[in-house]
């Protein structure tokens, strides 16, 4: 009779579960990945694939009995892991959608705003067409290939030792969240320079001919105005979405 110990079956399970429950955190809130549209059987079998296909690249992985003390911390830590590189992402498409807010603000847009159920909050349509546009850019620009890399980079730099406090130190999510507020600034300024114009123009205007109704003839000029400067100006939406991507990899994948 073929009998095998639970030391044996620690050392075939524990390089692959720990692997697992990082990307199955990963995959819980990572955008694309974490939509309602995907089956949780469908989101478990992939994240066992990729920590299996993994196996190739994650070297020797330290053996940690479910029974033992450790466990708990190693669950911990792969489960905080793997959420915060979802975060990360999320807060990239954040980035985004305060860019849109900002817009939309400038274009009197806001009041159009829908539920959103991904964060239970109203977007204006303006922003919900900035992330929609950073979603499609996502999949284009192999972002969840990205994140995938930088999952399996993680354990180079959070390796599974069940220290749950030194990893929460180390990911500095603080620096991403710094850059969110100049990274969506950064992307709302072109137009916000262009209806800070058009708005100066509209008042001028208004002192010219005061027998004009500007109230009557602003919203449509600035609404145009608004329309072809994000026509215009949504192909340079590539650089920032790009680099908040790279520095939300680099938390994790690089080396300190």
């Amino acid at each position: 009779m073929i009998t095998f110990s639970e030391a044996q079956i620690m050392a075939w399970l524990s390089p692959i579960l720990w692997p697992f429950l990082r990307v199955l955190a990963l995959f819980s809130v990572a955008p694309v990945f974490s939509m309602r549209v995907i089956p949780m059987r469908v989101k478990i079998g992939l994240a066992f694939l990729v920590a299996l296909c993994a196996q190739g690249v994650l070297g020797e992985q330290p053996v940690i009995s479910v029974n033992g003390r450790e466990a708990l911390g190693a669950v911990a830590q792969q489960v905080a892991v793997g959420l915060a590189i979802g975060f990360s992402v999320r807060l990239v498409f954040a980035a985004v959608e305060l860019a849109g807010e900002i817009i939309g603000l400038q274009m009197g847009l806001n009041f159009a705003s829908f539920f959103d159920p991904s964060s239970n909050a109203q977007i204006s349509a303006v922003a919900r067409f900035f992330g929609h546009m950073a979603m499609l850019l996502f999949v284009v620009i192999n972002g969840h290939l990205l994140i995938l890399m930088a999952v399996v980079k993680s354990f180079d730099r959070f390796p599974v030792n069940g220290n749950f406090l030194q990893s929460l130190a180390q990911m500095r999510l603080h620096e991403l969240g710094a850059s969110l507020f100049s990274s969506a600034l950064w992307i709302a300024l072109p137009m916000i320079a262009l209806l800070l114009f058009v708005n100066l123009t509209m008042g001028i205007i208004s002192r010219v001919a005061p027998q004009m109704n500007i109230y009557a003839v602003g919203f449509p000029v600035t609404l145009t105005v608004g329309m072809l400067g994000i026509a215009a100006t949504l192909p340079m939406l590539e650089q920032p979405v790009l680099a908040l991507m790279q520095q939300a990899v680099d938390l994790f994948a690089a080396q300190r």
